[in-house]
């Protein structure tokens, strides 16, 4: 697969990101591997990874975040990511770029994405209300078991 292109052509940056793209989906299908088996075996998004096939680098998180997804995806593909980074000038222009000294960090906590199910924090009534009961029911039965001459 030949990757080459200028990198400061935008049209060709696009192309390149498209084909290359277009090249880790194919091999996917070769492998018979459906989007969500990559994304159990490589913990990459499967939206991360529909971005990737369609060469939406843009939509990732980062330059850094991009170069490390299509190495592990390429990896799990049985490919060498490092050689086909290498290859895509598009994407180490990329690289180069997020990697100047100076450069503010393109994500911000704004940025991050909340994990889990909204109020899925700890609810204190519902588990003080069982500790209680539970409290209740053990010194019942003391109780009781006092009376029948048990303890």
């Amino acid at each position: 697969m030949e990757l080459q292109a200028d990198p400061t052509d935008d049209n060709a940056m696009h192309q390149e990101l498209a084909n290359l793209g277009l090249f880790l989906k194919e091999k996917r299908q070769e492998k018979n591997l459906s989007l969500k088996e990559v994304e159990n075996g490589t913990s990459i998004r499967m939206s991360y990874l529909e971005a990737i096939e369609e060469g939406q680098v843009a939509k990732l998180i980062s330059p850094v975040y991009a170069q490390g997804f299509i190495r592990k995806y390429a990896t799990f593909l049985e490919l060498d990511g490092d050689d086909l980074i290498r290859r895509s000038p598009y994407l180490m222009k990329l690289l180069n770029e997020g990697s100047r000294p100076g450069r503010e960090a393109p994500m911000t906590l704004g940025a991050l994405e909340m994990r889990g199910t909204p109020g899925s924090e700890v609810k204190w009534f519902p588990n003080l209300m069982w500790v209680g009961l539970s409290v209740v029911v053990i010194l019942a039965g003391w109780f009781i078991a006092r009376h029948f001459g048990i303890f």
